[in-house]
């Protein structure tokens, strides 16, 4: 099973998918694919840590999310965003050498036996329009990495001011 959470920023995707893991499981994954760029990042990263508790097993991996083994498990894989970035910087802005390889790695985690995927990622297309080339381009590689997730997953939620709604499913 496959439930894929967007939304806008601070529209309380986190949250609702952290409280879907632990209605499925006693003990899910929590997969982070922040990179720690800097010190305020990492301020991020640790107050994330902080709001699970000793239920959850954390693992962070910034790209290879296919190093995991997810079979028989409730994994929550918190953000695609974050997760494109790390391929987009890496590839040196190439968008469809980062969609190409995030895909790729998607397709290695859906096709492991008995797993459930609560993935969550952002439409950043819904807001400002990005002011810089670089940042319309990624506009466009999460936007169409949006579009595959969700003809994926089972189910897609798009959260509203904290509301979820569900639009697929």
């Amino acid at each position: 099973m496959i439930y894929l959470i967007t939304g806008g920023e601070r529209s309380g995707k986190s949250s609702y998918a952290q409280k879907l893991a632990l209605e499925l499981s006693d003990a899910p994954i929590y997969v982070a694919t922040a990179r720690k760029w800097d010190a305020d990042f990492q301020t991020r990263i640790d107050r994330h840590q902080q709001e699970r508790d000793e239920r959850w097993t954390n693992i962070e991996n910034e790209k290879y999310l296919s190093e995991i083994n997810f079979t028989a498990k409730v994994a929550l894989i918190d953000c695609v965003t974050l997760w494109l970035t790390n391929f987009f910087t890496d590839h040196k802005y190439d968008v469809n050498l980062s969609l190409e390889e995030a895909k790729k790695e998607f397709l290695l985690i859906a096709n492991q036996e008995n797993i459930t995927l609560i993935i969550v990622t952002n439409e950043i297309g819904m807001g400002v329009h990005a002011e810089t080339h670089i940042g319309r381009k990624f506009t466009e590689l999460q936007g169409w990495m949006n579009q595959f997730l969700a003809s994926n997953a089972n189910e897609v939620v798009l959260m509203v001011s904290g509301i979820p709604v569900k639009i697929k499913g």
